[in-house]
């Protein structure tokens, strides 16, 4: 199962990776079960003044006993968080997804150990104590930081750390949800560099075990629990309910932008004017605290603070439908979260999505109802379609945000304004701006993440489709101004194979592309200046086995000789392929 590779880290096969992402999904779905319980203890304590670990995320928190002092809990809670990100694990801060996506494709799948104690503590002090922020980016980068231990330990190479690290990401996201394909497709569209069943196997098994681990201890309801509305008999389609949802589609784009352009000003803002940190935690969290206090004054509950479910679970029982309300919630929690995460909190923007989608689409709904009372679907729909549409939007994972919502909420009846509105919210966004909520992070800081994964159909081409037929056989003792002379007469040729007798002694590539060592201080013959380190492939071989022979055997270049038995000859050589040919190869098969 274990086995070294050149570069002496033990490479394991995909059962034994299987295995491993099996304890990293077991181990992440116990991490999630642990996060809440210290978020649940946190919040008790500073809300309540309660020392307990009961608490219901999806109810909403009555107002406690300290009254406007309430005011203070975010700051103090936040002042922990800066304590323990500044001195311990300073990729703790923020949100927690981008710092994954940077370990990924910047820093070869490796996350410190230490991140996943610090993030869980910071998070639960930040979530607990009612910073606006969410639980997923937390438990992401608390599974990420599992599976990338778990490959640390084991010294496995870059590609499979990553596998793991991503198998980890998507575990957090199934069991703290209850959604096991939207954990998948969370991996797939955000994580994964490559897709294919060696990455896809171990993502499956991580995320189906943590699911598993979380439902043992959650219980197997949704995320949240919807009335289902009766299946319409008299038509398919209401296109006044479909031509309502892609307008609301739309708004969702517009709000999904408006979050992400107000969370990169204040990212950028406190940090400017406020240098010490503490400070800053200070001034962020007093006024999240004095939002959570007025709205208790207005409306009986503090509502924005913490992860906001409650908020959500109303809406979608049909508790909570007046406009004006629920206008003013989605904007307060956008600037909310915004001044949360730019003050230092650590915590996820998933769930405030959720929130600002679902209070931008409640308020929609009710508005339709009045408008068409007739036609207008209920406003529990229209809330469960914005929650998908600007987390779709924010993240630009439209197919984790469909499955998710679907997964959270089981009420299938929606999903065709679903697809819709989500695909026009992601549209709009990234017509307004290029960069989702978790890039535009890293491109800040000059760390640059591919938008689009290609798939690798060049990897089947035949050889003979992409090698270089500009060849020439000549004796190995030719002289070098012999050489040039015949070469200067003309023919394009761009590699010169050497003959030994019948034997392939070497080759001179012409291409500058590619590096010829010279063994002699005044090279005289060919052989002087040709690569003797070469591999022999096969014209109706594919690239993919030819690469594999390359990396194996740490060479440049591979001679091309026809499909035929015997010992290949300089003469049987028909083609060239190297790195640059390859690369042509990537491109082309990318670029159309």
């Amino acid at each position: 199962m274990l086995e070294k590779d050149e570069d002496g880290y033990r490479r394991v096969n995909l059962a034994g990776l299987s295995l491993l992402a099996l304890a990293v999904g077991l181990f992440t779905g116990l991490g999630a079960v642990a996060f809440r319980a210290l978020v649940s203890l946190v919040h008790n304590i500073f809300f309540l003044g309660e020392f307990s670990f009961s608490y219901d995320s999806n109810q909403l928190t009555e107002p406690g006993p300290w009254g406007a002092f309430f005011i203070l809990a975010p700051v103090i809670g936040g002042l922990g968080v800066v304590y323990l990100v500044k001195n311990y694990a300073p990729e703790a801060r923020g949100h927690g997804v981008p710092e994954v996506m940077d370990a990924i494709y910047h820093k070869e799948g490796r996350v410190r150990p230490i991140v996943a104690v610090i993030k869980s503590l910071a998070s639960a002090l930040s979530i607990g104590s009612g910073a606006s922020v969410g639980r997923e980016g937390p438990i992401v980068q608390i599974g990420a930081a599992l599976g990338s231990s778990f490959a640390q330990l084991t010294n496995l190479p870059s590609w499979q750390r990553i596998t793991l690290l991503a198998a980890g990401a998507g575990a957090g996201i199934a069991a703290t949800f209850n959604t096991p394909l939207g954990g998948v497709l969370f991996t797939i569209e955000l994580m994964l560099p490559e897709i294919s069943p060696r990455t896809f196997l171990p993502v499956v098994i991580a995320t189906g075990s943590a699911a598993y681990v979380g439902r043992l201890f959650f219980g197997l309801q949704p995320a949240f629990l919807v009335a289902l509305a009766p299946i319409p008999s008299e038509q398919a389609v209401d296109l006044v309910n479909l031509g309502a949802f892609v307008v609301l589609g739309i708004l969702c784009g517009i709000a999904a932008w408006g979050f992400i352009r107000t969370l990169v000003f204040c990212e950028e803002q406190f940090p400017k004017r406020f240098e010490n940190e503490y400070i800053r935690n200070i001034v962020g969290m007093s006024m999240v605290g004095v939002m959570g206090y007025l709205f208790v004054l207005w409306g009986g509950h503090y509502f924005v603070t913490g992860v906001g479910y409650g908020t959500i679970q109303n809406i979608l029982q049909g508790h909570l439908e007046s406009i004006l309300l629920l206008g003013f919630l989605c904007v307060a929690k956008l600037l909310a979260t915004s001044i949360s995460l730019g003050s230092g909190a650590s915590g996820g923007v998933f769930a405030p999505s959720l929130f600002i989608g679902s209070t931008l689409g409640g308020a929609f709904g009710a508005l339709m109802l009045i408008v068409w009372p007739g036609h207008g679907a209920t406003v529990a729909e229209y809330a469960m379609v914005g929650m998908a549409a600007v987390v779709g939007g924010a993240t630009g994972a439209s197919m984790t945000a469909i499955t998710m919502v679907f997964e959270m909420t089981r009420d299938y009846n929606i999903i065709i304004p679903l697809i819709m509105a989500v695909a026009v919210a992601v549209g709009v966004r990234r017509a307004l701006l290029s960069e989702n909520i978790y890039t535009m992070k890293l491109v800040r800081r000059g760390r640059r993440i591919p938008k689009d994964r290609y798939s690798n159909a060049y990897l089947v081409r035949a050889c003979h489709e992409v090698m270089d037929t500009s060849v020439t056989v000549m004796a190995v003792d030719t002289p070098i101004e012999e050489a040039l002379t015949y070469l200067s007469q003309g023919g394009g040729v761009r590699f010169i194979v050497l003959r030994d007798g019948e034997r392939i002694a070497g080759v001179v590539p012409l291409d500058s592309r590619i590096a010829i060592p010279s063994r002699q201080d005044h090279p005289e013959t060919l052989l002087d200046i040709a690569l003797t380190d070469f591999t022999i492939g096969r014209e109706n071989s594919t690239l993919e086995e030819v690469i594999r022979r390359l990396h194996k055997r740490k060479t440049q270049i591979a001679l091309i000789i026809p499909d035929q038995p015997g010992v290949p000859r300089a003469e049987h050589v028909k083609g060239v392929i190297g790195k640059p040919q390859l690369a042509d190869a990537v491109l082309a098969s990318q670029m159309g």
